[in-house]
């Protein structure tokens, strides 16, 4: 039962994590800021599911 919780715990703090970058990077309002970075407003949430998932 414990590893239940650890998982659950675990899910959830990476929702959390994807929900706070997705966030992140969609407040990336300068098109320099997005250039920069080689991203584009679009690609927030692939690049938060890649970051905190691995997929």
């Amino acid at each position: 039962m414990t590893s239940f919780f650890t998982r659950l715990r675990s899910a959830a703090a990476k929702r959390a994590a994807y929900h706070r970058t997705v966030s992140e990077l969609s407040r990336i309002d300068s098109q320099r800021g997005i250039e920069d970075l080689g991203i584009f407003p679009g690609d927030a949430r692939r690049i938060a599911r890649n970051a905190v998932y691995g997929r």
